[in-house]
């Protein structure tokens, strides 16, 4: 099974795309703002390189620096 994501401009689309997978009987769910920036920053945390350590003071350097 393969996944697609796709972002519409505007509720009436929504609907129309919600409606023809519907016809087609293709399953799909919709997704809040909040889940799909979980889902964002899950991708980078499994990119993340978890062989190099980082100081305490390295990391709160850089908070503070924003």
């Amino acid at each position: 099974m393969e996944t697609l994501i796709v972002t519409l401009k505007d509720k009436h689309e929504m609907q129309l795309v919600s409606d023809m997978l519907k016809k087609m009987r293709i399953n799909a769910i919709k997704l809040s703002a909040e889940e799909r920036e979980d889902m964002g920053l899950t991708k980078l945390m499994k990119q993340a390189n978890r062989s190099e350590k980082v100081s305490r003071e390295q990391v709160m350097k850089s908070l503070h620096e924003e």
